[in-house]
């Protein structure tokens, strides 16, 4: 079956938001954790690599989600394959 270049779009437009905040989820994950010792500055009181591990990274996990659903509702609303309510 042939994509129709409003179906490539989308699909092009889909694996660049998922790139870009799967790049940002490993960065938080691996590169901060990495860099734990060196990121000693305090943050709201707390050493920042420690806030980071303690809530920090599930906030950001969390802001990963919601962004995702909220561009991909509008990304199917402007390709005319949203989901039907009822």
């Amino acid at each position: 079956m042939e994509l129709t270049e409003t179906q490539r779009r989308y699909w092009r437009k889909n694996l660049n938001i998922t790139s870009i905040l799967l790049a940002i989820w490993f960065v938080v994950t691996f590169v901060v954790s990495y860099y734990a010792r060196e990121l000693s500055f305090n943050f709201f009181g707390w050493p920042f690599s420690f806030w980071m591990g303690a809530q920090g990274a599930l906030i950001i996990y969390c802001l990963i989600i919601w962004y995702y659903a909220r561009h991909m509702a509008k990304l199917d609303i402007e390709h005319g394959v949203q989901e039907s309510e009822g």
